[in-house]
């Protein structure tokens, strides 16, 4: 009959292969992405991608690859019925994994408190076309105001009347900026929750295989060794 717990620790262990290779996937994608031009994509994309500069992406490819480097060592241990150490090993780069992620996660929910006034420095530093394009996708004008910085003239906001009618771009930008930044740790914070099932598993196997050595030492002692 199947190890009950054999299996559900090797399925955990393919859902946190998944979780690494998501990450993995994500940070390359996105490293990708920020080669392209701002100037040629929509305000919104535009914004997407300056976030994403200030994403910790070479942390997260090292997170990802540490983690598929710890699928190996648990799948050893998983392979062999005395692979007791090997398993110990993986529990322990499995909680390395669980921090390392967990700070990711923290860095990127901090983002959300304060967007609106560290991605204004940022806005600055576009040239009009991309100022203009947020305008346009966000349907508003300036920064904090028409006034702060200067709007730029556009079908959106084509004068100064206009453009005070119009709130700045601040709180669309940091409303988008919010959602986009909730999936991501919210992702990050449930990599964490598997990281832990993980470990709770691989506790339990432990166990288990530490009973069953302790029953085969009594029966060699005792004569009874099953074959």
């Amino acid at each position: 009959m199947p190890d009950k717990v054999l299996l559900t620790t090797l399925a955990i262990n393919v859902l946190f292969l998944a979780t690494g290779a998501i990450e993995l996937g994500f940070c390359l994608v996105v490293k990708g992405l920020l080669d392209n031009d701002v100037a040629s994509v929509g305000g919104t994309e535009a914004v997407r991608h300056l976030l994403y500069r200030r994403f910790p992406l070479d942390a997260g490819i090292a997170n990802a690859s540490i983690i598929l480097g710890t699928f190996v060592f648990t799948l050893l241990g998983l392979a062999s019925s005395k692979g007791r150490a090997w398993l110990k090993l993986g529990g322990y780069l499995i909680a390395l994994c669980a921090v390392f992620t967990l700070c990711l996660g923290v860095v990127l929910w901090v983002m959300t408190l304060r967007v609106k006034e560290q991605f204004f420095p940022t806005y600055l530093d576009q040239e009009d076309s991309v100022q203009s394009a947020i305008q346009t996708s966000f349907g508003c004008c300036g920064y904090f105001n028409a006034s702060t910085p200067a709007f730029v003239t556009d079908s959106t906001c084509p004068s100064p009347a206009a453009a005070a009618l119009l709130r700045g771009c601040a709180t669309s930008i940091s409303s988008f900026a919010n959602i986009a930044l909730d999936v991501i740790f919210t992702a990050l914070f449930g990599m964490v929750g598997v990281d832990a099932v993980f470990i709770l598993s691989i506790a339990a196997l432990l166990k288990v295989r530490k009973e069953r050595e302790r029953y085969s030492h009594i029966d060699e002692k005792g004569g009874y060794q099953q074959f």
